[in-house]
């Protein structure tokens, strides 16, 4: 059996050639099948602004519902922002955010039925819906920190599941 530092040494880098190269990994050989990933993130801000989000007083209107929408968005364009992401037919992208003592959990679940998996739209969903919360409050709360993002879990192709 190799040694863990021997086996860090054969695997290589799917977004890089031989020559060191930034490439689209070829996708073609794989199978189609049905693939899930779940992201979550959290953003925390001041007491006065959490009220006001849950009071229905954001002056902009309701930005729980503007970043469910807009991580559904970011999701389905993850391809046009991340320059090695492959375009995915996006079958379902749901976005959730839990109201906690310091702010709000974002939660993202993102399928497709493709060759490659859905980690970059689920994590790019939690971002944007975090980053519209933001805009929506920043008149409010200027020190509101956008953080944790990571991914939870995934499912489908030839590695099969994955949690953290």
């Amino acid at each position: 059996m190799p040694t863990r530092s021997k086996r860090r040494e054969t695997r290589r880098l799917s977004h890089v050639d031989e020559a060191g190269r930034v490439r689209m990994v070829d996708v073609s050989g794989k199978d189609v099948t049905v693939r899930e990933a779940v992201a979550r993130g959290h953003i925390s801000m001041s007491r006065v602004a959490a009220e006001q989000i849950r009071e229905g007083r954001v002056a902009k209107g309701d930005p729980l519902q503007a970043a469910r929408l807009a991580g559904i968005m970011a999701a389905k364009r993850t391809a046009e922002l991340i320059p090695l992401c492959h375009p995915l037919p996006i079958s379902h992208a749901e976005v959730t955010l839990h109201p906690v003592d310091d702010g709000y959990d974002i939660e993202a679940r993102v399928r497709t039925e493709a060759r490659t998996g859905v980690e970059m739209e689920a994590l790019s969903a939690v971002s944007v819906a975090a980053l519209t919360v933001y805009d929506m409050l920043k008149a409010v709360d200027k020190r509101m920190v956008i953080g944790d993002i990571r991914l939870m879990e995934k499912r489908g192709g030839r590695s099969g599941e994955w949690h953290r």
